[in-house]
């Protein structure tokens, strides 16, 4: 269980992170052309990195003071919001052209990393406090299992979910194009649209150049998919947290100086 809310929370924030320079430049760079520049997405990747580490410093402090459960609690049923509000705010920026749910976009995500570096810096104590500290050294070693598994699934999962809804988007556009009208532009007809695709020939940029106007961009909303999906991985992390106890005292190590103690006891 504790494997499970440890893969949870780890994926969705490695996967955050893999997305976060193209989605900042795919999703707000046309919206807000003089703000969001390649300087600006370098910036708030610097900005990841950062809330990454003092993650791991501030939420530690955190969890010594109120409980190591209690934060990991956090850590699972704050991080929902945190992801589920990022599609409402990057419609906002689309429809208001405003910088300020642009911050909040940048406040959500950062601080949703600040979570899984204070993940990496808690979960040793953790472990200690649930199954003691004698074997602590093979325990986090096999919970690093689950850390591998989260760099190599978060990252792929969130950029499949990212190509699906692309695709789709894609395809409505291409119901909705003048059939002549793409063919004069990309010299192949509409149902040739696949092999485009396949060879980047293709793209949402290339194909509103030349949509009948008044049809909007989807490209802004291509990574929604991947937020709901990091905000039902935080889900099961709660779920599976809320089922995390201490070990049952029969599991116990009698030392054997404390069982020959009792033996003359008895």
């Amino acid at each position: 269980l504790l494997g499970t809310v440890f893969f949870s929370l780890a994926c969705g924030g490695m996967g955050l992170m893999s997305v976060a320079k193209p989605m900042m430049g795919e999703v707000f760079s046309s919206s807000l052309p003089g703000l969001v520049t390649a300087a600006f997405a370098s910036q708030y990747v610097q900005m990841m990195a950062a809330g990454n580490l003092s993650g791991r410093i501030g939420w530690a402090a955190f969890s010594d003071k109120f409980g190591r459960k209690f934060t990991f609690n956090m850590f699972c049923l704050g991080s929902i919001p945190l992801y589920l509000v990022v599609p409402s705010l990057i419609s906002s920026v689309v429809s208001t052209e405003s910088a300020v749910p642009l911050t909040g976009f940048v406040t959500s995500t950062v601080l949703a990393i600040t979570f899984m570096g204070g993940v990496y810096s808690i979960l040793p104590a953790y472990e200690a406090d649930l199954f003691g500290s004698k074997y602590i050294g093979p325990i986090h070693g096999r919970m690093l299992m689950f850390s591998t598994a989260a760099a190599l699934a978060g990252p792929a999962a969130l950029l499949k979910l990212r190509a699906l809804s692309e695709t789709k988007a894609m395809s409505d556009l291409l119901g909705r194009v003048d059939p002549s009208t793409f063919e004069k532009h990309f010299h192949a007809s509409v149902d040739a649209s696949s092999e485009l695709i396949a060879s980047k020939t293709l793209s949402i940029s290339k194909l509103m150049a030349i949509m009948p106007p008044g049809t909007q961009d989807p490209s802004p909303y291509v990574y929604d998919s991947t937020m709901y999906t990091a905000a039902g991985l935080m889900g099961v992390a709660a779920v599976a947290h809320s089922l995390v106890g201490p070990v049952d005292k029969k599991h116990f190590e009698i030392m054997p100086e404390k069982a020959a103690v009792e033996g003359l006891e008895k």
